[in-house]
């Protein structure tokens, strides 16, 4: 495992994470999440993703217990948390003052802890001034709950406002993204970012890698296997995802190429990613300890990912405009 900066901050994060979206209170509970975090702890990662809206703060509730039965020492794991859907209140979601302050305490409380490392602006709000989400974001680090803070699928035009105001009012400003990257969805990450990283040093936790499942190559026979994501019940528009026919060809192609490495198509797609640059660290998903041993495996893949085969790779997903 290689740790890579966030951007420019000083801070390390291992190349692959590990996230709680979907599976922490939707396929599996405390017992789960600790074998499954306990692996990718020893596999050497550091940074574990969460948020107050996944399964509606169980999956926060879940990965407190887990930390605190697994005992490792807090200087030696980065947490987050992300802030906008924290309920059903007019004001338990968006990124107001009150709503910002009231959802890092909540969450700090359901993953029983003192502080997060990195908190995000889980969407833009346009209904708040963006001074206001600067401001209350600041008062959170100044209060120690939370060391730094970014967005997440934010455009590059409000990632620049909300620093502009930072500094020209001494304040902290962003200094990450959390963007969707992967084959079949990269034109904001590596065009419209771009500025980004050149200008500000944007560091980057990118989520979705594998394209909910997609880009594993299980569905490319067509059908959804039992236990897969796709099958949930909150999760029909990922089964309409993963029936795309002329996604389906391009994922059949690719898996020719994971043939010919000798890798599995899931590796391959995660190594895929951490050959960008730009990539701090990759969020992986997994709902078994298997899933989190192959996928880990892809930091060994990278090194297989020539110049040559990455423009292979090219050729058969150009075809796809996200």
């Amino acid at each position: 495992m290689e740790y890579r900066h966030l951007g420019r901050a000083g801070v390390k994060v291992s190349e692959l994470s590990l996230g709680a979206w979907v599976t922490y209170g939707n396929q599996f509970g405390v017992q789960e999440a600790k074998e499954i975090m306990a692996a990718a702890f020893n596999a050497g990662v550091n940074f574990f993703d969460n948020a107050e809206a996944y399964a509606n703060g169980q999956a926060e509730l879940i990965m407190g217990k887990a930390l605190k039965e697994l005992g490792w020492a807090r200087k030696d794991y980065l947490i987050s948390t992300k802030i906008f859907w924290g309920g059903e209140g007019p004001n338990d979601r968006g990124l107001s003052y009150k709503h910002i302050v009231e959802g890092v305490n909540n969450a700090l409380k359901r993953l029983q802890l003192d502080y997060v490392d990195f908190v995000y602006a889980h969407r833009p709000d346009p209904e708040t001034p963006i001074e206001e989400t600067v401001f209350a974001f600041n008062h959170v680090i100044q209060q120690g709950k939370a060391f730094y803070w970014g967005t997440s699928e934010w455009s590059a035009a409000e990632i620049m406002r909300a620093t502009d105001f930072a500094r020209r009012n001494n304040l902290r400003p962003p200094s990450m993204e959390q963007p969707q990257y992967n084959m079949f969805h990269r034109r904001r990450f590596e065009e419209e970012y771009a500025p980004l990283y050149k200008e500000l040093g944007y560091g980057t936790t990118t989520w979705s890698p594998l394209y909910g499942g997609m880009l594993t190559g299980k569905y490319n026979e067509g059908k959804i296997p039992e236990g897969s994501r796709a099958n949930l019940s909150d999760f029909e528009w990922m089964k309409k995802r993963v029936q795309d026919e002329k996604k389906l060809e391009v994922t059949r192609e690719l898996a020719k190429v994971a043939e010919d490495l000798g890798v599995s198509m899931a590796q391959m797609s995660l190594a895929w990613v951490l050959k960008n640059p730009n990539v701090s660290t990759v969020i992986t998903g997994a709902s078994k300890v298997s899933q989190v041993e192959e996928n880990m495996k892809a930091v060994e893949t990278k090194e297989k990912l020539t110049d040559d085969v990455m423009e292979r790779i090219e050729n058969i997903i150009r075809v796809i405009e996200d």
